[in-house]
C-alpha cells in the first residue's frame, strides 16, 4: 500500500469524523470509533461507508 502522508493526515472515518489507521497486512484504513475498516484498493482509499468492512 502506497499512501501520500499527506493525504492520511487529512482522511477521517466518513461516518463518525475520527481519525484513521493504516493496517498495512489487511490493505485497510480502520476507524477504532466506529469500527469500520476501509478498503484500499490499487492505492486508492475507498471511503464509503457501504464499501466498508465491520469489524463487530
Amino acid at each position: 500500500m502506497n499512501l501520500d502522508p499527506a493525504l492520511l493526515e487529512i482522511l477521517v472515518c466518513p461516518q463518525c469524523r475520527a481519525t484513521l489507521a493504516v493496517d498495512e497486512q489487511a490493505s485497510e484504513l480502520v476507524c477504532s470509533a466506529c469500527a469500520l475498516a476501509y478498503p484500499v484498493r490499487r492505492d486508492i482509499p475507498v471511503m464509503l461507508v457501504d464499501e466498508a468492512r465491520s469489524l463487530r
